[in-house]
């Protein structure tokens, strides 16, 4: 089992949109013509992760994992009462669907004109050196994971759970104790002989699931901390642990 003595806070800024926008980017489908079953699915699975892992899920994923039952359950009726429910839905207003994928559409725009800008500002930055000692102001406040988010650093994080449960040796060991605070020194340390590391690499001596949590809690830890980062050379590619430049 995983040892309590290192509780890791992890918030999470980006929301259920922004889980969304990700899975339809990564199942590679068009966003007005959105598989809701296959969607549906990756998304709860993607909650129970994030409920195991202990992380501080807030109440719009839930209320998204219910609007996505909602679409999915109203997708199924037969022809006739979904012609039906349709017009009820065009009476009270507009169909939960659509609704949804008007949500997103917006959404993207704005991400988009907000990763434009976030562009722009580090060109600017280039072009005009900062003075000696000063550092950048951010408002925001928010967590950043390195160049990967934490929607990949999961779904790495599943991928490697599924491959480990294939193993016909793998068994839950619950009298060995695994510390996240051992496993955070085990990554610094691996990380300051090697230099960088890949992610499926961290898990390679790895024995049990309760060990596999550990050691991604401790990833975690570390990136909030910002003493590693995680980084990818594109879209979906393998992610990369390196340390952070002080």
């Amino acid at each position: 089992m995983v040892e309590n003595d290192y509780k890791v806070r992890l918030e999470i800024f980006e929301g259920p949109l922004d889980l969304l926008l990700y899975l339809i980017k990564k199942t590679e489908v068009d966003i007005y013509d959105i598989p809701i079953e296959k969607i549906t699915k990756q998304y709860l699975e993607y909650l129970q992760v994030m409920r195991m892992l202990s992380l501080d899920i807030a109440g719009e994923f839930l209320v998204m994992a219910a609007t996505l039952m909602l679409i999915k359950s109203r997708m199924l009726l037969p022809a006739e009462e979904r012609s039906e429910q349709q017009a009820l839905d065009e009476d009270e207003g507009e169909e939960p669907r659509w609704a949804l994928i008007r949500q997103l559409v917006e959404y993207k725009k704005f991400k988009d004109v907000a990763s434009y800008l976030g562009h722009r500002a580090l060109e600017q930055e280039q072009v005009f050196p900062r003075h000696e000692g000063s550092e950048p102001e951010t408002g925001s406040g928010e967590l950043k994971l390195g160049d990967v988010s934490i929607f990949d650093l999961i779904n790495a994080f599943n991928e490697t759970l599924k491959r480990v449960a294939q193993k016909e040796n793998l068994r839950e060991i619950f009298e060995e104790t695994y510390s996240v605070t051992d496993k955070i020194e085990e990554i610094l340390w691996t990380i300051g002989e090697k230099g960088a590391l890949k992610f499926h690499n961290l898990f390679d001596h790895a024995a049990t699931r309760a060990e596999i949590v550990a050691t991604f809690l401790a990833l975690l830890e570390l990136i909030r901390l910002k003493q590693v980062r995680a980084q990818q050379s594109a879209h979906f590619a393998e992610i990369e642990i390196v340390k952070a430049a002080s």
